[in-house]
């Protein structure tokens, strides 16, 4: 197996014309836009994305299913990379397969890897407990289904979504929307679920998809409590994973982008 950028730093110190952690993410399309350029934004200076894709053609179950040898082919093709991590994107995957499913899948890929391996949505749950975060309010682009399931997913995780305000789209939708409509889209979503539930000790907002991440520190001055996005808790997962001395030694993230990244 290829040696990691995590290997190779503690021996020689972090480089700062290179990256000194690289993070691989399956995402459900099949190219990378919105996923890498929030990534950027957030993470600190020296982590790397690497990106490879499935084809999802929506939020199914049968159109998950039909992308698991795609799935297996990019944890091959993963594993081959210098990466640190693997971390599947995507929460209505998790969604549609179930919590008892979606660990197990996990499992499988790191025997079949021999690497740390994690979801999006086992992100958000590491982040929210990080947090004591029990109660929650969730704001989505996505159909009641999705939703439902995710509800489901989370609440097997011992976390109560207390409030889900969406604005249901199919897939294709959520893909041609407009960045800065999303921007404010998030903003009203997420107002409404914070207002709805006062109790929520967290809001989620998932979707890879969704550019938010400048709605974050808004809704976080407004309202005071943590807000979760894809890119955020997948890349605090990561962070809080890194061996103490090479966390010690790698640029931190700018707090500016909220309460979890703050927290690393």
């Amino acid at each position: 197996m290829v040696e990691s950028s995590q290997e190779r730093g503690p021996q020689s110190g972090i480089n700062p014309i290179a990256p000194w952690y690289q993070l691989g993410y399956i995402i459900p399309h099949r190219y990378t836009d919105l996923d890498s350029y929030q990534f950027y934004r957030v993470a600190p200076e020296g982590m790397m994305l690497v990106t490879t894709g499935l084809n999802l053609a929506e939020y199914t179950l049968e159109s998950v299913e039909s992308q698991m040898p795609a799935f297996y082919s990019a944890l091959d093709l993963l594993a081959k990379k210098p990466v640190d991590r693997i971390s599947l994107s995507g929460v209505p995957v998790a969604a549609a397969l179930g919590r008892k499913r979606m660990l197990a899948l996990m499992e499988d890929a790191r025997a079949r890897t021999g690497m740390q391996c994690d979801t999006d949505a086992e992100a958000h749950i590491a982040t929210l407990k990080h947090f004591g975060a029990s109660k929650i309010a969730i704001a989505s682009r996505w159909s009641d289904a999705v939703n439902a399931g995710l509800t489901a997913y989370l609440a097997d995780a011992g976390i109560e979504v207390l409030t889900c305000k969406s604005r249901g789209r199919s897939l294709s939708q959520n893909k041609a929307a407009s960045a800065l409509a999303d921007h404010e889209l998030a903003l009203a979503l997420g107002r409404e679920a914070l207002r709805a539930a006062p109790d929520a000790q967290a809001l989620l907002m998932p979707g890879g998809l969704w550019f938010a991440i400048h709605a974050v520190p808004i809704l976080e001055a407004e309202f005071g409590k943590p807000v979760l996005l894809n890119i955020l808790s997948t890349t605090f997962t990561a962070l809080q994973a890194c061996d103490p001395e090479t966390k010690a030694q790698g640029p931190k993230a700018d707090p500016h982008w909220g309460m979890v990244l703050a927290n690393t």
